[in-house]
């Protein structure tokens, strides 16, 4: 698809944020109005039993090849949750989790100026480097190993591109509904140690600035972990009305019983704790979420 396509279809008003084409120059347009209230009504489980996702009495599983795709040519992303032109009604969040994107951007290749407000937004590199520039005046590569957050709040602009030329940049990109709308904008990133995670979980995100690992304005936590096969491990959540979505980044696991592979996600709720058991070397991310807005 050319580019000059992609814009057209693509440009979308999730909460005020629209997909450009791939050029550094700043959008003459304001962000646009936020379409929160409407996407955050009814805010809940959104567990329709459907033909490419498994319901169960307080988990769901998405297998990787059911998310819906978008390869333009130097992007090609994979959506967990409707996003952009993959809409399904009955994949629209899990709790105030709203997007879970896994997208391969190809060398100097990435997205213009763009504008997002009331929307938590987290970058998580697994490959390559990512150059990022917004309104606030923030200029910064992450690559892997670092973790990126960006509370819209009342609005801002950014771009993101892969740095190099000669090689892809892969990232996982996730939004959360905030606790709180209009919030002041702001930017962090956090490098992290992957040996602080080897078969055991790395807290890297969490509603508290003085807590381990970057923060959000929203009562969640998020964990990486990296297990040899064989490992067993659990996870207590932090907070009982919240549930948790497992992303398997790299590998096999059972999560509750539940086999998982590369790139599958498994949504439970109404759990004190998790059981995982890995069948070989295995990278995971866990997002503890709350379930409910407010």
């Amino acid at each position: 698809m050319k580019r000059s396509d992609f814009l057209k279809r693509t440009g979308l008003g999730i909460l005020g944020s629209v997909i450009v084409a791939p050029v550094l120059v700043a959008s003459e347009s304001s962000p646009k109005p936020s379409t929160y209230d409407k996407l955050s009504e009814g805010l809940g489980f959104n567990h329709i039993p459907n033909t490419t996702s498994t319901v169960m009495k307080n988990m769901v599983i998405h297998r990787a090849e059911t998310r819906g795709n978008a390869n333009h040519g130097w992007l090609n992303s994979n959506h967990t949750f409707s996003f952009a032109n993959y809409h399904n009604p009955e994949r629209m969040h899990f709790g105030v989790l709203r997007v879970l994107n896994d997208d391969h951007v190809e060398g100097g290749m990435g997205f213009g100026t763009h504008p997002h407000n009331d929307m938590e937004i987290i970058s998580i590199p697994l490959e390559g480097d990512l150059e990022h520039k917004d309104s606030m005046g923030n200029h910064g590569v992450i690559r892997q190993g670092d973790v990126q957050v960006m509370s819209a709040g009342s609005g801002i602009q950014h771009s993101e591109f892969n740095k190099n030329k000669d090689k892809a940049v892969k990232f996982l990109q996730i939004w959360l509904f905030p606790k709180v709308k209009g919030v002041k904008p702001r930017y962090d990133q956090m490098t992290f140690k992957p040996e602080d995670r080897h078969n055991s979980f790395q807290q890297i995100l969490s509603p508290n600035a003085d807590d381990e690992g970057v923060w959000i304005h929203q009562d969640a936590w998020f964990h990486l972990g990296n297990f040899d096969a064989g490992q067993k491990s659990a996870y207590a959540l932090k907070k009982p009305s919240n549930g948790v979505y497992v992303f398997m980044i790299s590998g096999e696991a059972k999560v509750n019983d539940q086999l998982l592979k590369s790139r599958d996600g498994l949504g439970v709720w109404d759990i004190n704790a998790l059981e995982i058991e890995t069948m070989t070397d295995t990278e995971i991310l866990l997002m503890e979420v709350p379930m409910h807005l407010g």
